[in-house]
């Protein structure tokens, strides 16, 4: 049985799958030949990430395939609805990189309070002639701590932001239409923990009083999340983070609140127009910039390899 990932695969999922004799491709097809490929392989699976496009016309032109699936969590680049009413199974791994991605929330948050994304740029070229000069211009630098953060989107990656932002002593308020209450549990090296309940609000209220603000929500179809007037209701000096999908900031919207002092910084690790972001928004002093690598440490692709195998098998019950 033939498995096609497409946008690779963590070893530790091509061993698993191996050892239960599947056949693993890892050749990148191009999207324009993937129908074709599919066809005269007699794939039964094809495995993506963000990259591969899994619409009507390709299920409906590859009958033999059983299995879609995406390592990571959305699956906005995939018919989900068409392809299971055609009896194809979808899985993806919801859990697998959740804490891989509110990491790099973090590291955007201390990279934009403390400047770094611009003294990398700077200190390489002006660090041994104007060390004071940026000493100077970086020394309003801010602390996390005892700040609020506002998650807007409380899913599995917006609870352990949550997560972390209670371990570091942050104020914690959020927004979801779909969940009233998350209770976050926080552990600690020494098997102690605390329980938090987190009751969401609308994002009306999220927007006016958080320090912070990270998104965790699906690709929109219509229309953004946060746009003029949302950045308009947020504090003066608000900083936002977004690793969730391009499109949820109007990215106009956010360059402009930028300039205007209204957001202090930004950090994106997704773009509108991924994979050829704009250049506005790449040459931005004030903004923290990774190229959509949420999921990506090597601890999330060794579980997102491991949680797709398990599926296929237990779908196609190889045991």
């Amino acid at each position: 049985m033939k498995v096609l990932a497409n946008d690779g695969l963590d070893q530790s999922g091509i061993d698993a799958l191996t050892e239960k004799g599947f056949e693993v491709l890892t050749k990148k097809v191009p999207q324009e030949f993937l129908i074709d490929y599919i066809n005269e392989n007699k794939i039964r699976t094809v495995l993506v990430r963000s990259a591969t496009q899994v619409r009507k016309d390709l299920i409906d032109a590859c009958p033999t395939l059983e299995i879609i699936g995406r390592g990571g969590v959305g699956m906005d680049n995939i018919d989900v609805d068409y392809a299971r009413s055609k009896n194809i199974h979808v899985i993806n791994t919801p859990s697998a990189s959740s804490e891989s991605v509110a990491e790099l929330v973090f590291a955007h948050l201390f990279s934009g309070a403390r400047f770094l994304q611009d003294s990398n740029r700077k200190m390489p070229l002006l660090g041994d002639s104007e060390f004071a000069k940026l000493k100077k211009s970086y020394e309003k630098g801010i602390e996390l701590r005892g700040k609020t953060i506002g998650i807007i989107g409380m899913g599995r990656i917006g609870q352990e932001v949550a997560r972390m932002a209670l371990g570091l002593g942050m104020r914690v308020v959020a927004a979801d239409s779909n969940v009233g209450r998350a209770s976050i549990k926080v552990k600690f090296y020494n098997n102690q923990f605390i329980n938090v309940d987190i009751e969401t609000e609308p994002i009306e209220g999220v927007l006016k009083h958080a320090d912070f603000i990270t998104l965790h929500v699906p690709g929109q179809k219509n229309g953004y999340i946060i746009s003029a007037p949302e950045f308009a209701q947020m504090k003066d000096g608000v900083a936002i983070v977004n690793c969730s999908r391009g499109g949820v900031i109007d990215e106009e919207a956010l360059v402009s609140a930028l300039n205007s002092g209204k957001v202090a910084f930004a950090g994106l690790d997704v773009f509108m127009n991924e994979p050829t972001p704009s250049k506005e928004i790449l040459s931005h002093p004030k903004i923290s910039l990774t190229p959509h690598t949420g999921a990506s440490t090597l601890e999330a692709q060794d579980r997102i390899g491991l949680s797709l195998a398990e599926q296929i098998c237990s779908i196609l019950q190889v045991h």
